[in-house]
């Protein structure tokens, strides 16, 4: 028997990479913009929200996230969770010292 590997392309144009670099550096521009506020305890958490939308615009249009396959994308989901958890621990650590 043969086996048809089929491998599809999925490729983006570079008008929606040049979107998304600008993106990219208005949320940049904006993560500057909000640690010069003085905006108390939510300095952290917005710089934090601000890099995970960062973050998901590159794994999504850069890395090709959205094309793999599900599998990939439960094991990049379970990484990320493990990331999320040793945050969550260390803000914890942190704040009740």
């Amino acid at each position: 028997m043969k086996e048809n590997n089929v491998q599809v392309e999925h490729s983006h144009g570079y008008g929606i990479y040049i979107l998304v670099w600008l993106g990219l550096l208005a949320l940049t521009a904006l993560t500057v913009a909000v640690a010069g506020l003085d905006i108390g305890r939510f300095t952290v958490a917005t710089a934090i929200i601000i890099a995970c939308a960062k973050s998901y615009l590159v794994l999504t249009i850069f890395m090709h996230l959205r094309s793999e396959s599900k599998t990939f994308r439960v094991f990049v989901f379970v990484a990320l969770l493990f990331l999320v958890i040793s945050f969550i621990l260390l803000f914890a650590d942190y704040s009740f010292k």
